[in-house]
């Protein structure tokens, strides 16, 4: 057993991730409106983890409240103590960050209207948004033995008022807000002026309750938990578990609140509410800033001709120069593909679907799916398939946290095209990203098409996140594919394999067997080399697998975007291993393995972090590329990270974080712009070109000149005007793109 100081409570080392997203907004480097957004995201961040980890832990302090953490040795009572304590050291931050962002708002024109400072002409602009667009919306309520306290719905706001009674007593109104916009934009006499809505309310509420006397008045916001459990509902085998999804959803909804968020210290109000909701004083957050920050996502869209300089340059995501046009993916697939998101397309792998779907040799196409964009080309393209009577089989995982009404309205959609769907395991979420297609040629020979990813089928988040999509034909990983998904089928998990790593039971056991490996080569006299990319580490057991390595000398470089409850640099521990976390333009997403040097150097992708739940309560899927082109291209990844002196911050041995800095002399290197590069210059994709095509026109160079629908639907123009039957796939396309 780890003794404690080598180790960190996962939920503060969440918490310092979202510091480091919060550091984001505060530099001057980063483009305003980018600025804008890393403070919604933090913000965001901070909603789910209220929702989930301290509405877990609540939840757990309640049922088990003698259970223990296994880092800190805190009970789950001690544990939210922690982390409301973390949450409010960071206020003053946040305010530095909001009183930095309206100085250079203003700056630039836009002015974030303050109603304790507001201007005659602004208040008379309020005045008119209020009576025309807003008053005649609201529904305001007393609350007393009459009107019994309403229900305060998850993450909405609402204005609470405070009055006397004629004989001195006190009654309390609400008013909710969440119905209307967050806020209003007006170009006015050169400059945009934005009001919020909720201030707007609070400033006229008095038109509101005439004859009444106010006392206290202020905007609330109350955040509820959101950790759902389906165990008890899985007992029953005879279930829809669809429909039982659907009942669970309905229930997340009305959860107990663990958060109540004020615009303003009120009270009595604050009393009231304490009362009503169970939230205790520690739950209470008073804010003087806004209590949502999700206006910091829309608003660069609302202002009108804004400056691009305000924006990060644009970068959008090319088509390699390997997939030309005329030869057909599944030829190109010979040679093993690498496509790197944000900076590759997406468009080869829904080509690849398509071309499946075309492919008379093509008998199946089998696909695991966690989460998908909210007009998923994926499904339009597996529909496609469907319809073209291909055997389409779906994983499709209904637990996927805050996706799974998304999941369930596809997985109907699926269905009704035509393809098979499965829901996953009961103890088991289904995280893997794979996919399969199986060809049978005219002599009977089966041949396999194998898709490993490292990131969610979501063309959307393509663009946002970086990811990794390997595609190979060994038949050895087409075989275990094939495994996994009958496995899948009949409601099993996959116990032994040739070519993948399959959690949970051939996952953990092959990392473990990876870094003994090491050890002994560094005890023979060799040098033991261990590199990691992942997102999050809190597996105990390799923890202390990796200290032994540390210990035998063993060298290890961890980048890890988020949770790491290991201390770095430790004498006697871990002090030959380094921790460093890249927080830039793209989230980093995929996940890198490098174990040794030289010859017997291995490599391996997947969609695996090394948290409990990753290796012992999801499937996941690793992959193990030959090509010596895409081995290159991995390494490159993992060296540019190591080089970053941009984006890159280095955990500490107090766990703490400490960003790196170019120094005097120094090249600047932001790994995420660098990577754009590599991956859309020759060096990358020269090597995997085939020479009889050099020249010809790329996929990319075709697609550009193609009107949206072709891209999307990619249908052939011979199938097409064969086709005379309104088919279902082109009733989907037309309902969620209006092709």
């Amino acid at each position: 057993m780890l003794p404690k100081e080598l180790l960190v409570n996962r939920e503060l080392s969440w918490l310092e991730f979202n510091k480091r997203v919060l550091s984001e907004s505060l530099r001057k480097d980063v483009p305003l409106f980018e600025r804008l957004k890393f403070a919604a995201i933090y913000f965001s961040n901070l909603d789910e983890f209220f929702m989930v980890r301290v509405g877990s832990l609540t939840d757990q302090s309640i049922m088990d409240p003698d259970k223990l953490d296994d880092k800190t040795g805190w009970n789950a009572a001690e544990q939210v103590q922690h982390m409301l304590e973390m949450v409010r050291s960071f206020e003053p931050m946040t305010e530095e960050m909001y009183a930095s962002l309206i100085v250079e708002l203003k700056q630039r024109g836009i002015d974030i209207i303050h109603f304790k400072k507001i201007s005659k002409m602004d208040e008379m602009i309020a005045q008119k948004y209020f009576s025309e667009e807003i008053k005649p919306l609201l529904s305001p309520q007393i609350v007393d033995r009459h009107h019994p306290f309403p229900f305060l719905r998850n993450k909405e706001k609402y204005v609470v008022t405070c009055h006397t009674t004629k004989n001195g007593g006190e009654r309390f109104g609400v008013i909710p807000i969440g119905h209307l916009p967050d806020y209003f934009v007006v170009s006015f006499d050169g400059r945009t002026k934005v009001f919020f809505t909720c201030d707007i309310v609070e400033h006229f509420i008095s038109q509101l309750y005439s004859k009444q006397k106010i006392v206290e008045k202020t905007t609330i916001r109350v955040t509820r938990n959101a950790d759902i459990a389906v165990d008890e509902a899985l007992l029953d085998y005879d279930m829809d578990f669809r429909g039982v999804m659907q009942e669970l959803l309905k229930k997340r909804r009305r959860l107990f609140a663990v958060r109540l968020q004020m615009s303003r210290k009120s009270e009595k109000v604050q009393k009231y509410l304490c009362d009503h909701l169970e939230v205790t004083a520690k739950g209470v957050f008073i804010q003087k800033i806004p209590l949502d920050f999700s206006f910091g996502f829309s608003l660069p869209g609302k202002i009108k001709d804004a400056d691009m300089s305000l924006f990060y340059p644009e970068r959008k995501p090319q088509v390699p120069a390997v997939y030309h046009q005329n030869i057909p993916l599944r030829q190109l697939a010979d040679r093993e593909i690498l496509l790197a998101y944000p900076f590759h397309s997406y468009t080869p792998f829904l080509n690849m679907l398509y071309e499946a779907a075309d492919d008379p040799e093509v008998v199946s196409i089998k696909i695991s799916l966690y989460r998908l964009a909210g007009h998923s080309k994926v499904v339009s393209a597996l529909c496609y398939a469907a319809d073209r009577g291909k055997d389409v089989l779906c994983m499709l995982e209904l637990r996927a946290r805050f996706d799974e009404q998304s999941n369930i309205d596809y997985s109907a959609i699926l269905e009704e095209a035509g393809c098979r769907v499965i829901y996953g395991l009961s103890d088991y979420k289904v995280h893997a990203k794979l996919c399969l297609i199986t060809r049978k040629n005219a002599a009977g020979e089966l041949s396999y098409t194998t898709q490993v990813g490292t990131g969610n089928y979501n063309e959307k988040t393509s663009e946002q996140y970086t990811d990794l999509c390997f595609i190979t034909k060994d038949p050895a990983a087409g075989r275990d594919a094939t495994e996994v998904f009958n496995n899948l089928s009949i409601g099993e998990t996959t116990e032994h394999t040739e070519a993948l790593w399959v959690a949970p039971h051939c996952y953990r056991s092959h990392v473990l067997e990876m870094l003994d490996r090491e050890i002994e080569v560094q005890k023979n006299g060799g040098h033991g080399y261990v590199a990691m990319k992942i997102n999050s580490f809190n597996d105990i057991g390799i923890m202390e697998k990796m200290v032994e390595a540390s210990q035998a000398g063993v060298e290890i470089h961890l980048y890890i975007r988020g949770i790491c409850c290991l201390r770095p640099g430790i004498e006697g521990s871990t002090e030959n291993i380094s921790i460093r976390a890249i927080i830039g333009r793209y989230l980093e997403h995929s996940r890198i393995f490098v174990f040794g040097e030289g010859e017997r150097q291995r490599i391996y992708l997947g969609s695996g972090d090394l948290l409990n739940r990753n290796t012992q309560r999801r499937v996941e899927i690793f992959a193990e590329p030959k090509s010596p082109e895409i081995r290159k291209q991995l390494l490159y990844i993992m060296e540019t990270l190591e080089a970053d002196n941009s984006q890159s911050w280095k955990m500490l041995p107090d766990g703490t974080y400490e960003r790196i800095v170019c120094e005097e002399g120094q090249r600047p290197v932001n790994s995420q712009m660098r990577l754009y590069d590599y991956f859309n210059s020759d060096t990358a994709s020269a090597s995997a070109i085939p020479p009889e095509t050099s020249g010809q026109e790329t996929a990319g160079d075709h697609l550009a000149s193609e009107p949206e629908a072709a891209v999307i639907l990619k249908v052939k123009p011979e199938v097409r005007a064969g086709r005379q039957k309104k088919s279902f796939f082109r009733r989907l396309a037309h309902a969620l793109f209006g092709r």
